[in-house]
């Protein structure tokens, strides 16, 4: 089956052409102010080099930073009615607690707090407040608000207070989107919170990108169900993805780390993926990115749910380089750089052009870096192999050496020999690696849930069957679900048999 990737970055959009596992052709383009347009220019550029055009075409992958761009950057974001259930607890620190304020204020629309909630052995804290719910409803509905998150405690555990009040919203205000905290996050109340108000802010964006994206392939003349990158090297359907925009926040560098596991053959190995702008270093494991077991801030909002365990660093190809060549970045020329470097007649001296200068690549005009000094260019690359090297340090787990695979279009900035390496490895295709790894990716879903009293073979059984579940609708094929990983927890000091079980589930995409 053939299948068309594409990764959308700040600075390029990419996309490949893969069939029977192996990379027909890959294109790199600018990514466009309209997102949409970067993307129909690649696969214009990509169906052009195709002698008779792509064929028929299984499935279409996108990746992209859209969303976790529009929260950085403030913009696209619509208020959200955030309801907590758990009164008589947890009143002493409200939703948007620990929010920065300018966020806060543009995503705070009503907050609601609920009696109800469970404990943490499925004990009711007290029952669930069906009246005052349905008040909070009306509310919403007279506000105009669009938007609704919910979260109960411990609704990892049991759900039934979120669904409840999902359906008394439902009654009240129909045309509203809600988002429950048990479809996303883990044990970890204000974490799982903050994922699910992150998630509905920006539903609508999701909504219309999902349609643009839709739109650009139909113009391209390709017809195939479309998916999207999700944050542990998976995909999801693109109406699945609707709902939940926050699974592809870090797909991008997790696109780049699977990528780079397909086009070497490794499981198990250091990525470092080097971009226009940044620098994102991950592991490896069993061929999928390690998964952060830790708080991960989004924008300064701490959240809890599952995401590549990565470093990030201000290093990049378009990265800007101060005269003595000693301080890199984070300022970045970005998508501009094929204006405003040197080596393409612009006037801002770049990581790029360091490495033109020093016979790293041969990209633009070689002959203006004639002009720079010797000493700034053992400088600026001297820095650049000591941020590297630390990147790289503070991600391994010990001194045993490791294989590093170099990724992304400025790959080339990575020295041949680092500490700690066993080997530096470039390959072909390594600036779309990123496409390739949407391209290649399966449907996951995953349950990490609390179980009391049920035994640990039975619990085990009863996380399966629901990952397997959610990972069909997601959007595969239910005769390749294959169980990946399994964790089960005794949680001590806990009265009964209580057992926290994470399961994930992985299966190829079904046929359209």
């Amino acid at each position: 089956m053939r299948r068309i990737g594409i990764d959308v970055g700040g600075t390029n959009t990419d996309a490949v052409l893969i069939q029977d596992d192996r990379v027909v052709a890959g294109v790199k383009t600018p990514t466009t102010n309209d997102v949409t347009g970067g993307i129909l220019n690649a696969l214009r550029d990509l169906i052009t080099g195709l002698e008779g055009g792509p064929g028929r075409i299984g499935a279409a992958m996108i990746g992209t930073t859209h969303f976790t761009n529009a929260v950085v950057q403030r913009r696209d974001l619509k208020p959200v009615a955030a309801v907590r259930i758990g009164l008589p607890a947890s009143a002493s620190l409200p939703p948007f607690v620990d929010w920065p304020n300018d966020l806060a204020e543009i995503v705070r629309g009503r907050v609601f707090m609920i009696e109800g909630g469970h404990e943490y052995d499925g004990r009711p804290l007290v029952e669930f407040d069906v009246d005052a719910m349905r008040k909070a409803a009306r509310e919403i509905a007279s506000s105009g608000i669009t938007s609704v998150g919910i979260a109960s405690i411990f609704s990892p555990l049991t759900a039934e207070c979120e669904k409840a009040a999902a359906t008394i919203v439902r009654e009240e205000c129909p045309d509203v989107d809600i988002t429950l905290s048990h479809d996303l996050g883990r044990i970890g109340l204000l974490e799982r919170e903050n994922a699910t108000l992150l998630n509905a802010c920006i539903i609508d964006l999701a909504r219309v990108t999902m349609r643009a994206f839709t739109d650009a392939l139909r113009q391209s003349g390709i017809d195939a169900p479309l998916y999207m990158t999700q944050n542990d090297g998976t995909v999801m359907r693109a109406d699945f993805a609707e709902e939940f925009p926050i699974y592809s926040f870090a797909s991008g560098p997790t696109n780049s780390m699977r990528g780079a596991a397909f086009l070497t053959g490794l499981d198990d190995a250091i990525v470092v993926d080097v971009g226009g702008t940044t620098t994102d270093v991950g592991v490896l494991q069993a061929g999928f990115p390690r998964e952060a077991n830790n708080v991960v801030e989004i924008s300064s909002v701490r959240t809890l749910f599952r995401m590549p365990d990565l470093l990030s660093i201000g290093l990049g190809g378009g990265s800007l380089i101060s005269p003595d060549g000693m301080t890199i970045g984070p300022q970045s020329v970005g998508h501009r750089i094929t204006s405003e470097a040197l080596v393409f007649g612009g006037d801002a001296l770049t990581a790029t052009d360091i490495a033109v200068a020093a016979g790293l690549v041969d990209l633009g005009d070689r002959e203006v870096t004639a002009s720079l000094d010797s000493t700034q260019i053992k400088a600026a690359r001297g820095r650049m192999t000591a941020m590297i090297d630390e990147a790289v340090d503070r991600m391994k787990v010990d001194a045993t050496p490791v294989p590093l695979i170099a990724v992304g279009g400025g790959a080339f900035l990575v020295p041949d020999d680092l500490p700690g390496v066993s080997e530096v490895i470039q390959v072909e295709h390594r600036g779309v690696a990123n496409a390739v790894g949407a391209a290649i990716a399966q449907v996951s879903g995953e349950v990490d849930q609390v179980f009391n009293d049920t035994g640990r073979i039975a619990a085990i059984e009863d996380a399966t069957r629901l990952a397997k579940q959610r990972t069909v609708q997601a959007g595969a094929d239910p005769d390749t679900l294959t169980v990946v990983e399994v964790e089960d927890l005794p949680l001590s000091y806990v009265p009964g048999d209580a057992l926290r079980v994470h399961v994930r589930v992985v299966g190829d995409t079904a046929s359209a």
